[in-house]
């Protein structure tokens, strides 16, 4: 590694430390320890999405749905140049700054559509140093934050194994989860299964401001199909009868404006 490259990674290593003590894994709001949610009435999700072949301009989409209906009450997705270089397990300082931009926007613009919760395509406790990318938002906006992951990150002994294949297997029914236990014997997150549909599960865990059961519980009601619905409003929208865009074709589309 580069000197320079060297110096960041230490850099960012010691500001994660920081930030992650601020991480509050409990439930923080009279809604989250209600069964039914009673009190929820917005939930958000936030989205970076790339142009293939640039990996320096991207898409940052935010949008607000109606819980439990998920209706879209507000939607942005704008254009953005991130400055920051790519560096595995340090995704926070590269891609939460256009995000928390995208929400400082609604808080100005229309504050009474600001989300009660935010889901974030991403790891949050979940991840090499417990700071993952919904953990670094829900800090800096303080907001309870849950990651929701689509693919397995590789932490502390948890694996893509034949063991970890099995437990996935025994998900029988949507709702079903099993924890992620590090090789220190810390629950990082879960794997849940999160549709009748889908036996791929998703992965949960804490961002801020909540806790692991209530996030995986929150997740669950919010799935119409595999992924939370804040967040598979962000991956796609309507262009047309029956077509579908993803946010990749939705930034080209936009770059050629």
């Amino acid at each position: 590694m580069a000197a320079p490259e060297a110096e960041l990674v230490l850099k960012w290593e010691r500001e994660q430390a920081l930030l992650r003590e601020s991480v509050k894994e409990e439930d923080t709001e009279d809604w989250q320890r209600s069964p039914d949610f009673n009190g929820l009435e917005r939930v958000g999700g936030v989205d970076l999405s790339f142009i293939k072949g640039d990996d320096i301009n991207a898409c940052a989409h935010l949008v607000v749905l109606t819980y439990p209906q998920m209706k879209v009450l507000y939607e942005d997705c704008k254009m953005v140049t991130l400055n920051a270089p790519y560096m595995a397990g340090f995704l926070g300082f590269r891609e939460a700054p256009p995000l928390l931009q995208a929400l400082e926007n609604l808080k100005n613009v229309q504050p009474h559509l600001m989300p009660q919760v935010l889901f974030v395509d991403g790891n949050g406790l979940f991840h090499y140093r417990e700071f993952g990318l919904a953990c670094h938002l829900g800090v800096l906006s303080d907001l309870p934050c849950v990651g929701v992951a689509k693919n397995l990150l590789h932490v502390e002994g948890v694996v893509r194994s034949e063991e970890h294949q099995s437990q996935i297997n025994a998900l029988k029914k949507s709702g079903d989860s099993f924890p992620l236990t590090t090789a220190s014997g810390r629950v990082l997150g879960k794997a849940l299964r999160s549709s009748q549909s889908s036996i791929k599960p998703v992965y949960v865990s804490v961002g801020h401001r909540i806790t692991l059961d209530t996030a995986v519980r929150l997740t669950h009601t919010c799935c119409l199909y595999r992924v939370p619905e804040p967040i598979r409003q962000d991956l796609r929208v309507f262009w047309g009868p029956g077509e579908v865009l993803t946010s990749p074709d939705i930034c080209a589309f936009f770059s050629c404006l």
